[in-house]
């Protein structure tokens, strides 16, 4: 589904809220669109804006064409070798001119911000015969000019430390209103190369490329920048992330556009920072890759990131306990699939993960705090998560399952007719 067509479909189903009234891009956007569901605006500085179109697990199985509940188990079994293909022209090249980001809609969500944020773009990079598209935040120094977060050890950064070494420059895009779809696929851990074919694989139909002048393709979009990631580095941040905190300030690489292209009466994307949205795309992606690591060791019924541990440090693992050992090695591979995860807790196949007081009742009727919590010390975590000394930190894995040799002890008994 096409970004628009997404958009008429939340908008049909009567689940679009609608801003008709001015709304001032600087926090004022924030205020109005947190808590809000799906919403657009139709004047953010004269642009119509959209927020939270991805923001629970209902929109984003919507987005798949799938029931809510069966989205870990059908991720899970989705490849990477969706058909994508070129070709010659998009709706994005209606207008095209001189870089001026001046003239959208990019907004400054936070009280402190270093300076407006573009926050949904899948960065499209290329250097040599290696691509890669990816999400990164990108802060704006001027009407030309990004600073763009790129973590160390991602293919973006690997792509830029290779130019860096031979004092070349990365080309890049900004593609900015997206298939809904292919903005998961650029959030997700994928092989090298291949989001694209991800994303086709998650659509069920190709996926359509457009080359730019630099030598960089493209999905279909509302607004693309084209430039390149230069040698220059800038201060970037403070920016409000994941947690609701706030991340550092770091000196990062700097973007320079040379093109802005965008379709006709263009509708901007804004991805709220801490927001449900941010989290559907920063967490969910894992959890699959999670599924199937485990799915090595045990027998495992569904996973979730919680949304108290901000979709992204806190798994919950439903199995089907054939062993002792099955919750322990459960719990090895969660860590192993997402290195950034802080908990895990574990529990059976008749616990509703997605069920807080059923979490935990299996916290308090099948957990033993002697025997069934696993301490891993100084281990590398996330910068993310406040309680970390530059991302070293302590995880926490916890068996909260029935012991197999005195089942009778743990079975959950309801009156007849309310089974």
């Amino acid at each position: 589904m096409s970004f628009r067509g997404f958009l008429d479909d939340l908008e049909g189903s009567g689940l679009m809220n609608h801003v008709r009234d001015p709304v001032s891009p600087v926090e004022e956007v924030t205020e109005r669109s947190w808590g809000s569901g799906p919403i657009l605006f139709d004047d953010v500085s004269g642009h119509k804006c959209c927020l939270n179109i991805l923001g629970t697990r209902d929109l984003l199985a919507r987005a798949l064409g799938i029931p809510a509940e069966d989205m870990v188990r059908h991720l899970s079994q989705i490849g990477c070798q969706g058909p994508v293909r070129e070709v010659d022209w998009s709706s994005f090249m209606e207008n095209v001119s001189q870089p001026d980001l001046s003239r959208l809609p990019i907004m400054t969500y936070f009280p402190g911000d270093g300076g407006p944020y573009i926050t949904s773009g899948v960065v499209v990079s290329r250097f040599e015969d290696k691509i890669n598209a990816c999400v990164h935040r990108l802060m704006v120094l001027g009407k030309d000019r990004l600073a763009a977060r790129l973590v160390p050890g991602r293919h973006t950064h690997q792509l830029y430390e290779a130019a860096l070494a031979k004092g070349k420059e990365v080309a890049v895009a900004v593609a900015i209103g997206v298939d809904p779809l292919v903005l998961m696929a650029a959030s997700t851990r994928v092989p090298p190369e291949m989001e694209f074919c991800y994303a086709a694989a998650l659509r069920g139909s190709h996926v359509e490329l457009i080359a730019l002048d630099n030598g960089v393709l493209v999905p279909h979009a509302q607004i693309v920048l084209e430039g390149y990631i230069t040698t220059e580095r800038a201060p970037e941040g403070p920016f409000v992330d994941i947690t609701g905190t706030r991340d550092l300030v770091r000196q990062e690489p700097v973007i320079r556009l040379t093109r802005m292209m965008m379709c006709n009466e263009p509708i901007y994307h804004g991805l709220l920072p801490a927001g449900g949205e941010h989290k559907m795309l920063m967490g969910v992606p894992y959890e699959p890759l999670i599924y199937r690591e485990v799915s090595k060791v045990a027998k495992v019924k569904d996973v979730m990131l919680t949304e108290g541990g901000c979709c992204y440090f806190h798994a919950v693992v439903q199995i089907e306990k054939e062993t002792e050992e099955d919750a322990r090695r459960a719990i090895d591979a969660a860590i192993k699939a997402h290195r950034s995860l802080k908990h895990v807790l574990v529990v059976d196949s008749d616990i509703d993960i997605h069920d807080p007081r059923d979490l935990e009742y299996a916290l308090a009727t099948r957990m033993r705090g002697d025997e069934d919590i696993v301490l891993y010390p100084n281990v590398r975590g996330s910068t993310l998560d406040p309680r970390s000394n530059e991302g070293m930190t302590t995880k926490v894995g916890v068996d909260a399952t029935a012991r197999l040799d005195r089942l009778w002890k743990f079975q959950r008994l309801t009156p007849a007719g309310h089974g």
